[in-house]
């Protein structure tokens, strides 16, 4: 696919001007999200924008008709006001100016919750760690995501760039794009996503023709591996209503501050999902 221009995924320092104002996406890595930040969010997008925080299909947040400078036909960017910015890091969701578009992780929500083959949340919390830490990886496309299944089998049908797939409690095989990597030990998992990422910023080159994806670059982005015969199979997305874990609230119009205060009242964090719900762990599992 031939492209002219860069990746355009909004973020907090490139939001997007929509209709009704400027639009912003939020990264929660692995959906998870504690809700006290989630009234805080939903306070700032009452004061400022249309009052809901609305959830995307990777488990992200948005905010929509925020005020600032909608851009120009000259080249301008669009730009939000700085008293914006400032309430939106205060939240603590914008850990990294430099890095906020490329930290793109999806991780299967009920990890570490309930069933799956290991909990992921400790490799995804790494795996930010090096993405912010490693000042190069600044340079992926807003579009690159990372998928971590946990062995359940929900996010097999994902398109990734990279990711991983446990295969037992101690070890996942790496996800290169639409095919497979080198079977590894969890331990090393972050850090081998992190490898493998630098050098697609390096392969892809630069300019608005540089590549978005793995699957788009000319030549292997690794060597590839067979896939691993203990692979689960694609499961089911996870209902709404009761489930293992917890309860899965479908938000399909957004968070307002009715429902932000109930969630509240009833866990300390919860977990965005990418069917665009939320995951209320049981009050034995919240953390």
């Amino acid at each position: 696919m031939l492209r002219t221009r860069p990746d355009r995924c909004p973020g907090v320092s490139r939001p997007w001007p929509a209709d009704d104002g400027l639009l912003v996406r939020l990264r929660v890595i692995g959906g998870r999200l504690r809700t006290g930040t989630l009234l805080t969010l939903v306070a700032l997008a009452e004061q400022y924008g249309d009052g809901r925080v609305h959830l995307t299909s990777r488990a992200n947040l948005q905010l929509r008709a925020l005020p600032g400078q909608k851009g120009s036909a000259a080249g301008r960017p669009a730009e939000l006001t700085s008293e914006v910015v400032a309430a939106i890091e205060a939240t603590g969701l914008l850990p990294s100016r430099s890095h906020e578009l490329a930290r793109n992780v999806l991780v299967s929500p009920q990890t570490g919750l309930a069933g799956g083959l290991a909990d992921l949340r400790p490799v995804a919390a790494e795996l930010d760690r090096l993405l912010c830490a490693t000042p190069a990886l600044a340079q992926l496309p807003g579009r690159f995501l990372f998928v971590l299944d946990d062995g359940r089998g929900d996010l097999m049908d994902r398109s990734a760039d990279l990711g991983l797939v446990a295969v037992s409690p101690t070890e996942a095989q790496v996800r290169l794009g639409d095919g497979w990597g080198a079977v590894l030990p969890l331990a090393e998992a972050a850090g081998e996503l992190v490898g493998l990422a630098h050098e697609f910023v390096a392969q892809r080159g630069h300019g608005p023709e540089a590549p978005w994806h793995v699957h788009e670059l000319p030549a292997p982005l690794a060597a590839g591996s067979p896939a691993d015969p203990r692979l689960p199979v694609q499961v089911e997305a996870l209902p709404f209503g009761q489930v293992a874990g917890g309860v899965h609230v479908a938000v399909p119009e957004g968070v307002g501050l009715a429902l932000a205060a109930e969630l509240a009242s009833q866990a300390a964090e919860l977990i965005v999902t990418p069917w665009r719900g939320v995951l209320v762990p049981d009050p034995q599992e919240d953390r």
